[in-house]
């Protein structure tokens, strides 16, 4: 029988649907970031970079994107014989089929996965937040403490704390109480959503509980293991660490990376991030184009201005047209003398000439203030946009526009055109 000590169950199924138009056709971690990589090259980068060779990646909305970019593996070298990446999705069973209800549900339908490897360790971890982390090291730290469950965790302001699952610890790292997204918080020190468990303990609790609806981590399984006496203990992590799951946070995030001294930075030779990427030529900067601050990918031809700005794979910026904090993913048109301020434009988008994009005052969201905010414009993918009409800040804009949709030639701020076939 084949032996790992560790391997990795990675949950890539959510829908992220807090990232509004951006994920409408596709999993939140496969959403493209840092204009090379996507948001699931950064635990799967970990896993190799800790010599964690076998991972499990449970997909479950919209997968295709994800599975074509994971595909054997090879980029991340996990295209082994035993063990490497394996793409789970949910499988119709003798008795009935079922979606994924729940984090921990995902885990107990692939038991057989698990145990085919017969594990002593099963780290889970997140497909959609961007960090660097040894998971080795946080493996070390669980044998020390002879620990049956390890939980990543980082202090967060107290005004954050109630979006997390929150342990409260003793002098030791010890877990004395664990309290899943709290209204009053007792502590601020977050779980990231990254464990340890020993299989054992953790294969007991899923048999257990797994006629619980939408079974989770942190809101069943966590205070169940708490619940027996077992060893609970808190890895305190001082990295950075950015759960991209709302648009600001995810436009900020990218923003970061074209800081001078980045918080975060990609270009560090001994922890690689690790992608699945086209042959593509090298980007082009044209004798008249101007480029201050900016990550400008393989492919990418710059005619006019780029200004603190992350660019994807063969985006063209045509002559005159002005890119300015605003983030444009691949294979994107922006024509000529277009102005584009505070945006995030999603895949083969086509925008024409002489539009502006994030002018205006800035206005609430009409489809949905929590989503569409921080006075961000976001143009889900394959959209058109005429040529000749303004835009304004909190907008939403997704599928084939035309010039009729643009009253006067206008979309005012916080308004929103979802076109048919377009789910949000």
């Amino acid at each position: 029988m084949i032996k790992k000590e560790m391997i990795a169950m990675l949950l890539a199924g959510g829908q992220g649907s807090r990232l509004g138009v951006l994920t409408s056709k596709v999993a939140k971690p496969a959403v493209a970031f840092g204009g090379k990589y996507r948001i699931i090259d950064f635990p799967l980068s970990n896993c190799i970079n800790s010599g964690v060779d076998t991972v499990g990646v449970l997909t479950q909305y919209q997968p295709l994107r994800l599975n074509a970019h994971i595909g054997i593996g090879i980029p991340w070298d996990l295209d082994r014989n035993v063990g490497g990446v394996t793409v789970l999705p949910p499988y119709e069973k003798s008795g009935n089929s079922e979606w994924y209800t729940g984090t921990a549900n995902a885990i107990y339908q692939n038991l057989d996965y698990i145990d085919s490897y017969n594990p002593d360790y099963v780290l889970i971890l997140s497909g959609d937040h961007i960090y660097k982390m040894d998971y080795e090291v946080l493996l070390d730290y669980h044998k020390a403490n002879d620990a049956d469950v390890t939980i990543a965790t980082m202090p967060v302001p107290y005004e954050e704390a109630s979006r997390f699952g929150i342990a409260i610890t003793d002098d030791n790292n010890r877990i004395v109480d664990f309290e899943e997204k709290p209204e009053h918080p007792s502590g601020n020190l977050a779980s990231m959503g990254i464990y340890i468990f020993s299989w054992p303990i953790l294969r007991e609790a899923l048999i257990k509980l797994q006629d619980q609806s939408n079974c989770d981590f942190g809101k069943h399984i966590i205070p169940y293991v708490h619940s027996k006496k077992l060893r609970l203990f808190a890895y305190e992590f001082n990295g950075y660490w950015k759960d991209v799951g709302t648009l600001s946070s995810y436009w900020e995030a990218n923003m970061e990376l074209i800081n001078i001294i980045p918080v975060f930075n990609l270009y560090e030779e001994f922890w690689r991030i690790y992608t699945n990427s086209d042959t593509l030529p090298p980007q082009y900067i044209s004798q008249n184009a101007k480029v201050e601050r900016s990550i400008i990918s393989e492919g990418a031809e710059i005619y006019g201005e780029v200004i603190n700005s992350v660019i994807g794979a063969r985006v063209t910026i045509k002559e005159g047209a002005v890119v300015r904090d605003s983030i444009i993913m691949k294979d994107t048109v922006i024509g000529k003398n277009t102005k584009v301020d505070k945006c995030i434009i999603a895949e083969n988008v086509k925008v024409g000439s002489d539009v502006e994009i994030g002018v205006f005052d800035e206005a609430e969201s009409k489809l949905d203030p929590k989503i569409y905010n921080s006075g961000l414009t976001t143009i889900g993918e394959n959209t058109e946009i005429p040529n000749n009409v303004k835009i304004g800040k909190n907008v939403a804009i997704s599928g084939k526009t035309a010039a009729e949709d643009y009253p006067d030639g206008v979309l005012q701020s916080g308004e929103y055109i979802i076109k048919a076939g377009d789910t949000r």
